[in-house]
């Protein structure tokens, strides 16, 4: 068995997520991006099926031919420990930006500094300071 990868699937907005995360992140890339062409059922020229990596973790994304009644949840979050200040508000700032906070960046019991948001996207992250 291969090692369990995160898939996110979008509507129309997985190359836009994968741009952004890879450039919110350093050692990033996208790996590989497969695109609907003419007479499938997919937007021509949108996302079949794509991986992309943060920090050497694989991500794997497409956009949905088929539209949804449901998207993303924060029960399931990308938790990102952060190595200084800087880094973490940073990330605070760029993810934030377009989204929605459900707890703000500052000081808990269980972290000197943390924040939990979901991105204009819709993904959620947990950010923390080491």
């Amino acid at each position: 068995m291969q090692q369990p990868i995160s898939f996110l699937m979008f509507e129309g907005r997985a190359e836009e997520a994968m741009n952004f995360y890879t450039s919110v992140f350093p050692d990033s890339k996208i790996i590989h991006i497969s695109r609907y062409e003419a007479g499938q059922p997919g937007k021509e020229g949108s996302v079949i099926h794509a991986t992309f990596s943060i920090k050497g973790q694989t991500y794997m994304c497409i956009d949905s031919s088929v539209s949804h009644g449901f998207t993303f949840t924060p029960a399931i979050s990308f938790y990102i420990t952060c190595d200084s200040e800087v880094e973490i508000d940073e990330l605070y700032s760029q993810l934030g930006e377009g989204g929605k906070v459900m707890m703000p960046l500052g000081a808990y019991p269980f972290s000197k500094k943390y924040c939990w948001l979901s991105d204009k996207f819709g993904v959620s992250w947990q950010l923390t300071l080491v």
